[in-house]
């Protein structure tokens, strides 16, 4: 029988020695649970071929066509990724709906001696928690949202915050994507189901009672969406802000994002894509500064005439409870430690104020 799961905690602690995802390479590169590998059962073409033969032919010619694929491709993960294996190994299998494919799988892998069990429900089970989880319950955790004008090191320090034993939450981490016009990093960003899924398991792996700490964020990053309950919750948060003199801001922005300075071309298309906010004569001295490598001057004059007065417009609109601010005079790798250990002190004194 099938294995249930209630809860996001539960299919994530499933003590099971493997997570198996039968599913398509391309359903499995969408979403999964996370820590699943991916041994398809049926590749992205054949799962259309045996869906095309359903359709046009019948069930039973597809079962036929489909079950004869499948044998072959368990055939080479037990000649292949499961050969290693010992007898007391054991897999937990699951599919889209817990039925045919990861029944297959797990009917063979028993048959070979190991103690497979599926997934009841399948990858739907888990995304009908997360759909819980992330859109329609409260969450469950208390923020504070470590605010700051653009090249502040917040998501340097949430790091340096980790690392201290806080408990954090990297919505850009995730999202991969530093949540700005050049924030566009080397790796694709998630889709929506994935990252929705990532912040699920995130957030289930953190203790409630203690408060959680998040970036300042718009409601998308990049071209994802931040899911409804965390959104709210962010919403509703306090917040600790960093301030720091414009010289080191734009000092930090140099240092932090060299991989966009190091390709002119992604650069310049970004800056272009500020005509109509910023007009063609300023957009264009920024393009000269670009081309002649005055990138600290460069990035002083992003955050003076577009990043901060989109920070005033924005605080402007929405009126958030203040834990406080600390000042920082730069913001160089050890400046950066002793801000994190400040931060840290506050969190920890205002901990009982964060709770509202």
């Amino acid at each position: 029988m099938a294995l249930a799961f209630d809860s996001l905690d539960a299919i994530l602690a499933h003590g099971f020695d493997a997570l198996i995802d039968a599913r398509s390479p391309a359903e499995y590169a969408e979403d999964h649970i996370p820590g699943a590998i991916n041994l398809p059962v049926l590749s992205d073409a054949e799962r259309a071929r045996v869906g095309t033969i359903y359709k046009r032919q019948s069930a039973f010619a597809a079962k036929k066509i489909g079950a004869a694929l499948v044998a072959r491709n368990v055939a080479a993960h037990l000649e292949g990724p499961l050969a290693g294996h010992d007898g007391g190994w054991r897999p937990l299998v699951y599919c889209w709906r817990g039925g045919q494919r990861s029944g297959a799988f797990a009917t063979i892998l028993k048959q070979v001696g190991w103690r497979a069990e599926t997934i009841a429900g399948g990858y739907r089970s888990w995304r009908r928690l997360v759909v819980a989880a992330m859109h329609d319950t409260p969450l469950a955790h208390r923020l504070i949202v470590l605010d700051g004008n653009t090249g502040t090191a917040k998501t340097e320090l949430l790091q340096l915050l980790a690392a201290r034993g806080l408990q954090v939450v990297d919505l850009e981490g995730l999202a991969a994507h530093r949540g700005s016009l050049f924030g566009a990093l080397a790796r694709p960003q998630p889709s929506q189901k994935r990252f929705e899924g990532l912040l699920a398991a995130r957030f289930a792996a953190l203790d409630p009672g203690r408060p959680v700490l998040v970036e300042a964020e718009s409601s998308r990053i990049g071209k994802l969406l931040v899911p409804p309950s965390v959104w709210e919750a962010m919403k509703r948060a306090p917040r600790l802000r960093i301030a720091a003199p414009l010289a080191a801001r734009a000092a930090y922005l140099r240092r932090a994002y060299a991989d966009i300075a190091a390709r002119p071309e992604r650069l310049e298309a970004s800056l272009t894509a500020l005509v109509p906010l910023q007009g063609r004569a300023r957009v264009a001295r920024w393009l000269r500064m670009a081309r002649e490598g005055a990138l600290q001057e460069l990035a002083r004059e992003l955050i003076e005439f577009h990043y901060d007065p989109a920070y005033a417009r924005m605080r402007a609109r929405h009126r958030h409870r203040l834990l406080g601010t600390v000042r920082a005079d730069e913001l160089s790798p050890r400046g950066l430690e002793a801000l994190a250990g400040r931060i840290a002190a506050l969190c920890a004194t205002d901990s009982g104020a964060a709770t509202g």
